[in-house]
C-alpha cells in the first residue's frame, strides 16, 4: 500500500475547510498528523499552480492575519477571496472565534 505524502496529507485538509471559514497553518498541520510541521503547510501551498481549485485562501496566520506582505498582489488577492465568502478583515486581523474552522 502507497502511503500518501505529506503534502497530500495538507492539501486533503485544506480542501475540507468550509467557505466562509478559515484555519491556521498549524491547525492544519495537526489535523493533517504533522504536529509543529506549520512552516511545512506554508510551503505546500506556496507550491501550488496558478488557477488550482484548493481554497488556499483561507489558510492564515495564528495571529488571525494573511501571511502576505501587506498591499503585495497576494494579500489583495486572498483578502478579496476572503471577503467574497463574507469574512472580513478588522485592522488587518480575521476575528478567529467567528471564522475559524472547527472539524
Amino acid at each position: 500500500m502507497n502511503e500518501i505524502s505529506y503534502q497530500e496529507k495538507i492539501w486533503q485538509v485544506v480542501a475540507l475547510i468550509p467557505e466562509g471559514n478559515v484555519a491556521t497553518y498549524g491547525q492544519i498541520a495537526e489535523l493533517a498528523g504533522l504536529p509543529r510541521m506549520a512552516r511545512a503547510v506554508g510551503r505546500t501551498l506556496s507550491l501550488l499552480p496558478k488557477g488550482t481549485q484548493l481554497p488556499w485562501h483561507r489558510v492564515i496566520n495564528a495571529k488571525g492575519q494573511i501571511s502576505f506582505p501587506v498591499g503585495s498582489e497576494a494579500y489583495e488577492c486572498q483578502k478579496s477571496r476572503l471577503e467574497e465568502e463574507g469574512i472580513t478583515l478588522l485592522n488587518g486581523k480575521i476575528n478567529l472565534k467567528q471564522h475559524r474552522w472547527q472539524p
